[in-house]
């Protein structure tokens, strides 16, 4: 499986000019790597976040289905299709969304850990749900940045199967360290695959960096801290050879941590 993380500097609020980007970027992609999955950041409709959500959010998600369901038709693309800012009858949410080769949802993500620090909650409602979905054969999740660091969240969709997880977030430049180190961390410890794709906004200091990381916890691929587009080949035989040689799933006690509280 060949996947495309596209590192997009979106512009706060302006969403008509981030959603042409958006199609852009995936189209270049497409064109020049040959993808099987491309992936965008968080927010990337609206940037994170315009105080006027109730101007700028997607009702319902509508927009971002019919523009990426047509063109994950037309490209014959699976299209992790970040996060957008997205109006539901009782609030806003932070929702991301999953299409498939033929167009078709496949996955939706309603953002679980909401980042009080940046009074994230003050906007947008908690989803109630994790994700998990296949593409092309092979078993994925998807978490949305500060859910990188509940360890209990992807170590829970590791345990269902998953091995492939995908990140999309507008993480600051500020605590790259942070984003670098939590994402390695969670490939290794769950001897997974990652795709992590940050946001480039310059306008509200996103750090990009994004990723992809083998079992092993090594870089595939990374980006540097402005707009661009990495691609890496997984090779998930990788899997089943670090799970059988370092079986740290055997050899859990899950009878001494549960996590009740």
């Amino acid at each position: 499986m060949k996947i495309s993380c596209i590192q997009m500097d979106m512009r706060l609020g302006e969403v008509d000019c981030n959603f042409a980007r958006a199609q852009a970027l995936i189209r270049s992609a497409a064109e020049a790597e040959h993808p099987d999955v491309v992936v965008l950041p968080e927010t990337w409709n609206t940037g994170y976040f315009p105080a006027d959500l109730a101007s700028t959010a997607d009702k319902d998600g509508a927009r971002t289905k019919e523009v990426f369901s047509a063109l994950a038709r037309e490209l014959n693309v699976n299209i992790v299709c970040g996060s957008v800012a997205n109006r539901k009858a009782d609030g806003f949410y932070n929702t991301a969304y999953v299409f498939d080769r033929t167009g078709a949802v496949i996955a939706e993500y309603d953002k679980t850990h909401l980042f009080t620090y940046a009074r994230e909650h003050e906007y947008f409602r908690p989803g109630d749900h994790t994700c998990r979905f296949t593409l092309d054969g092979k078993s994925c999740g998807l978490i949305i940045c500060y859910d990188l660091r509940f360890p209990e969240l992807t170590r829970s969709m590791t345990l269902e199967g998953v091995d492939l997880l995908f990140v999309v977030a507008q993480w600051p430049a500020k605590r790259t360290m942070h984003l670098e180190t939590l994402a390695r961390a969670r490939a290794i410890e769950n001897q997974m695959f990652l795709a992590l794709c940050n946001s480039a906004a310059s306008d509200t200091a996103c750090g990009g960096h994004s990723a992809i990381i083998d079992p092993w916890g090594e870089y595939l691929a990374q980006a540097g801290d402005s707009e661009a587009t990495i691609t890496s080949e997984l090779d998930f035989s990788v899997i089943e050879g670090i799970r059988s040689s370092i079986n740290v799933f055997r050899d859990r006690r899950p009878e001494l941590y549960k996590v009740s509280t």
